[in-house]
């Protein structure tokens, strides 16, 4: 099996915009749910500003590709268009992709909300291990331009008569607040029980100083008396 390398997208991948735009119109029918629709001009864009991620063979065969777009001037980040060749899905790229479309988003915008819409079992499996959490949509961006970015979706026409309040698709969310409080938390679990820890070994020293010091006075006595 070829070897696939999974990197930041940069100019020398633009020739694969066509064969990503092809196979994301491909899958989105195959589903009968909808990608929004982004032409190769848009991808190409992406990747000459270092803002996607893609997985090629050592021949230089497309494998898998993801973009991240921001919203709501830069308080939200979207990694979007998550696709896999079908050949080459269920071998573990998609998670790789994802992680590190992640970590180009943290890095990039690391105050930044990170989002996802999606009716994928397997990307809810990954995002949830990467930290999201699902959210109603009213915790989403409410920039208008990404809810217009749904409107080449098969299933629009529900989000717009729920008004953006439900639709197949699942929103999940990535607070960094929320994991910098985590983070607080398990420092404070962690000083708070080795706080314990040493409490406990002062307290074994103390008991067994006394149990000494008690046999010690006992065998004098009995010696006394004896």
């Amino acid at each position: 099996m070829s070897e696939i390398t999974v990197q930041i997208a940069n100019g020398d991948h633009t020739y694969l915009a066509e064969s990503i735009c092809r196979e994301m119109e491909e899958s989105a029918k195959a589903r009968g749910t909808g990608i929004a629709k982004r032409s190769p001009d848009y991808l190409i864009k992406k990747m000459e500003d270092g803002k996607a991620i893609i997985a090629t063979t050592d021949k230089g065969e497309f494998v898998g590709f993801c973009y991240i777009e921001t919203w709501g001037h830069e308080k939200f980040v979207a990694n979007s268009g998550l696709i896999v060749n079908p050949e080459f899905r269920k071998t573990g790229v998609a998670t790789k992709i994802k992680e590190k479309a992640f970590e180009l988003s943290r890095k990039k915008y690391p105050e930044a909300k990170i989002f996802g819409l999606t009716t994928s079992l397997a990307v809810m499996k990954i995002n949830s291990d990467l930290g999201y959490r699902p959210v109603t949509f009213s915790e989403l961006t409410d920039d208008e331009q990404f809810w217009k970015g749904c409107s080449s979706c098969v299933n629009y026409d529900i989000l717009t008569r729920t008004n953006r309040k439900h639709c197949l698709c699942t929103g999940m969310l990535y607070d960094p607040k929320e994991e910098k409080v985590k983070v607080e938390e398990q420092r404070d679990f962690k000083t708070t029980s080795k706080l314990f820890e040493r409490l406990q070994n002062i307290k074994k020293k103390m008991f067994l100083k006394s149990e000494r010091l008690v046999k010690e006075k006992v065998s004098v006595l009995f010696n006394f008396f004896v």
